[in-house]
């Protein structure tokens, strides 16, 4: 694991998944800024984030990408996401980070929920509330009827974080049965 200025970490920090050796990649095909970039240092930069335990067990955290910093606080949205999806109303989740003039970023929520099951937003912020620091809690919640996808089937985060890229856009999933609540701060 490594840091922010490519520093290996001790075991228990979470950082950047780095590997070396004669199996990883010499570059992309074409591509040498690219390469450049994800080889820094003689080491790929997985994007990955993860940590060490103390018997040597890797366990992945998130994504670098997907990283939310609110206040200088890291905060990796699978940890939200994984709150949400204890709530059995819950079908899928996302957590993105919102831009934010004081914060820098804020984090917010897209749920699509299971089908017979009638949830609020005010209902999902309140179990996140029972197990995430207050840094942590989603500013809003939208409840959408889906969340879009990638060409694997994956939820396309980018495209929910285009939702704010324009501030004077209409709210994220701005369809009318979309609900929306914000955190106490």
């Amino acid at each position: 694991m490594v840091d922010e200025a490519d520093r290996l970490l001790p075991a228990g920090q979470a950082g950047e998944v780095v590997v070396r050796g004669p199996n990883v990649m010499r570059g992309y095909l074409g591509r040498p800024e690219e390469s450049a970039q994800v080889l820094r240092g003689g080491w790929l930069h997985t994007g990955d984030v993860g940590r060490f335990d103390g018997d040597g067990y890797l366990t992945l955290v998130d994504r670098v990408k997907d990283l939310i910093i609110r206040g200088g606080e890291n905060i990796y949205p699978k940890e939200i996401e994984d709150v949400l999806y204890t709530v059995p109303a819950v079908l899928e989740a996302a957590v993105v980070g919102q831009p934010d003039p004081v914060f820098g970023e804020q984090p917010v929520a897209f749920v699509t929920l299971r089908s017979g099951f009638d949830v609020v937003p005010e209902d999902l912020i309140g179990h996140c509330r029972q197990s995430l620091a207050r840094y942590k809690m989603p500013r809003e919640v939208y409840i959408e009827e889906m969340l879009p996808k990638n060409a694997v089937g994956k939820i396309a985060k980018p495209e929910l974080r285009k939702r704010f890229q324009d501030a004077s856009a209409p709210a994220p999933g701005s369809r009318s049965t979309n609900e929306q609540i914000k955190a106490r701060d």
